[in-house]
């Protein structure tokens, strides 16, 4: 029988080419710029110890709406269409910073194109398409998902080291490593949209395939 298809979309393009060894080498250093830049708008904090004293700054400019689409929704049945634009492109970049940093593409990620990461869903009609309480507890009922994560993400990273040779010795992405990572992220980006963007009621699969 065939699977239904979840509303939210993920996939990487296969690299099907060799692959550069020296940015692979140094991949860990060279995703810094483009983190530093995303920090910038999704949000970050440093924080430091010394003397027995904690410091700490905070710099950002916006971050992933959570609480305000979720006001929107319980009091007016409403989803503000540029907000919706705005998670879905910040989740974007963020999905080709982490891309990158995974190895599956060594072009270095744009602030614009989505090159070879797409991440789709369609914008809800909250009125008619989500359910107005359901935001209060989604982040809840997402907890299974979340302990699931827990281990999927401590494998993608064992799977990226192992990538990371294979590519330094062949110039290529096992396949089979590649669509596991990739599995992997589709399943955090399925469980942000549900929980945390709001932009649908239908509770994620437990699975990493589309």
């Amino acid at each position: 029988m065939q699977q239904a298809t979840y509303p939210v979309q993920f996939s990487v393009d296969y690299p099907d080419r060799p692959l550069d060894r020296l940015t692979t080498i140094f991949r860990v250093f060279m995703v810094i710029p483009i983190a530093i830049v995303l920090g910038a708008v999704d949000g970050a904090t440093w924080q430091w110890t010394s003397n027995g004293s904690t410091a700490a700054v905070a710099a950002g400019a916006g971050g992933l709406l959570f609480f305000a689409p979720l006001l929107m929704i319980v009091f007016r049945q409403k989803y503000p269409r540029w907000w919706f634009d705005w998670n879905l492109e910040l989740l974007r970049l963020g999905n080709r910073v982490g891309a990158y940093l995974a190895l599956m593409d060594d072009r270095y990620p744009s602030t614009t194109d989505h090159q070879s990461v797409h991440l789709d869903y369609a914008y809800p009609d909250a009125e008619r398409d989500l359910n107005r309480w359901l935001p209060l507890v989604k982040w809840f009922l997402a907890i299974p998902h979340y302990v699931v994560l827990f281990f999927l993400n401590i494998a993608l990273v064992v799977v990226v080291i192992i990538a990371w040779f294979a590519i330094l010795f062949t110039e290529h992405y096992p396949r089979g490593l590649f669509d596991f990572v990739e599995g992997v992220i589709r399943w955090n980006s399925r469980v942000a949209a549900y929980a945390f963007v709001l932009v649908t009621d239908q509770y994620p699969p437990f699975r990493l395939s589309p």
